[in-house]
């Protein structure tokens, strides 16, 4: 099957409902096995792949996922754009539980993460001044308001290591950044997302207020869990307003960002490094 749409689903999203003709697969990539089989199948008409990203009955923490796997293996498929569903805490008071955000920027926090798939003789220098891309995000804010989900369309998502929540002062911190939600996984699907080039955008569901918010002072699993099942079934309406909004042809800057990117010499690339990123960078390479 050759999948146009992939659809990473976060905590609380280890499914999406509406797909028929599904069949599961696990995929084999060169950087090891992505976090679960992919559902493949169609959604509204189109040829979609579901993964989960931390595995179903979320078994793999933040800093365990295997994000070179997961991207890869959508790649794989033929997937050119990706759905993220991420869950959020909330560093503004106008972002309230439950609302909706569309972040057109990252901000990194992580530690020692890998987050790119060269290296090993073969070095890329992407674009990622704009790192989501603003087509997808136009077509997701759209479809949360066709769909009645309070949302915001733009907006930083700092990406943390985790996976415990934030202390006072570091929350603190980023607010007085003019960051606007806070989570622990997106940044590093966004850079590979753009490697492989992908169309990627993020709807990030705010389930607390992080510790910041006087009322939100000791978030707890408990009570992010509760938010997490009420954002499930709105993810799932934006999911399948989205796909149908999709264009088949795909005119953005993603699908061309390894263009000028790749700066070493073709006469100096290895052998291995080729055959590895091949899927990648055959097509710009003699």
């Amino acid at each position: 099957m050759n999948v146009e749409i992939g659809i990473i689903g976060g905590s609380g999203l280890y499914s999406m409902p509406g797909f028929t003709n599904q069949q599961e697969m696990r995929l084999e990539t060169p950087w090891g096995a992505p976090s679960d089989a992919y559902m493949t199948g169609e959604l509204a008409g189109r040829k979609v792949a579901f993964l989960a990203r931390h595995g179903r009955g979320h078994k793999i923490s933040p800093s365990e996922l295997n994000f070179r796997a997961n991207i890869w293996g959508m790649k794989m498929l033929g997937v050119e754009w990706i759905i993220s569903l991420s869950a959020v805490g909330s560093l503004k008071e106008e972002h309230r539980p439950l609302d909706f955000v569309i972040p057109d920027q990252f901000f990194d926090r992580t530690r020692g993460r890998i987050s790119t798939f060269f290296g090993e003789g073969l070095v890329a220098h992407v674009s990622f001044a704009d790192p989501v891309s603003g087509e997808l995000a136009e077509i997701l804010h759209q479809a949360c308001q066709n769909v009645g989900v309070t949302v915001k369309k733009g907006g930083t998502y700092l990406c943390m290591e985790g996976p415990a929540f934030s202390t006072k002062a570091e929350s603190n911190v980023y607010r007085s950044w003019g960051m606007d939600v806070i989570g622990m996984t997106n940044l590093q699907e966004a850079k590979l997302a753009r490697e492989a080039e992908i169309d990627y955008a993020t709807v990030a569901m705010v389930t607390d207020y992080d510790c910041w918010h006087p009322d939100h002072d000791a978030v707890t699993v408990s009570e992010v869990i509760a938010n997490l099942m009420k954002n499930a079934g709105n993810a799932t309406s934006v999911v399948q307003a989205a796909v149908r909004m999709i264009p088949n042809e795909r005119n953005t800057k993603a699908r061309s960002a390894l263009a000028h990117a790749l700066i070493t010499d073709q006469k100096a690339i290895p052998d291995a490094a080729r055959q590895k990123l091949g899927l990648l960078v055959q097509k710009y390479l003699g």
